[in-house]
């Protein structure tokens, strides 16, 4: 049975990383990376700021602070990539989203702030990644929970499953609450 909770919070489920990375993986990846900030900024270009307020689910972020979240997290992954292409396993620092997400910025701050500079950092990020070499995607940084390797080509996958992810808690709203 379909825990109904657990659909609102993964609408597309969790990510799964082949077991096997091929190219067409990753440059279908890079694509859900390209595509997203035009993707979201049609999805949200035209929400009142009341409708910005709603949240995804009970308890959950609103849709402000989940446009928000994005910018936070895809940076601290782009940060991510440029340490693993530099240094040898490095170990990164984990951050509190749920913290970040619940600071005066994410909880007030205009969307378009957030949708300018994932636009700029998507443009940056997707010029790397097209760059990368097969030695490069191996290259892995080491998360401290669980102390995890993460490879460059994993790392691609779960951001582009993170930016499909976050769009489908926007356009869920926005398909439950009639908004289109």
């Amino acid at each position: 049975m379909e825990n109904p909770l657990e659909k609102l919070q993964y609408p597309i489920g969790h990510f799964e990383c082949p077991k096997e990375i091929r190219s067409t993986h990753i440059k279908n990846w890079i694509l859900v990376l390209e595509e997203l900030p035009s993707r979201l900024e049609v999805l949200v270009n035209k929400l009142s700021a009341a409708q910005l307020e709603t949240p995804y689910r009970t308890e959950g972020w609103t849709i402000r602070q989940v446009i928000h979240h994005i910018a936070d997290s895809h940076h601290n992954s782009y940060t991510r990539f440029k340490w693993a292409l530099t240094e040898d396993k490095p170990l990164i620092k984990a951050y509190e989203e749920k913290e970040w997400s619940n600071l005066f910025d994410a909880r007030t701050a205009p969307i378009k702030l957030s949708l300018t500079y994932i636009t700029a950092l998507h443009a940056k990020l997707v010029y790397l990644l097209k760059g990368l070499s097969e030695d490069d995607l191996q290259k892995y940084y080491v998360h401290p929970e669980g102390n995890t390797a993460v490879t460059i080509a994993e790392n691609i996958g779960k951001y582009a499953w993170h930016s499909n992810h976050h769009f489908a808690h926007i356009e869920g709203v926005i398909l439950r609450e009639g908004w289109i």
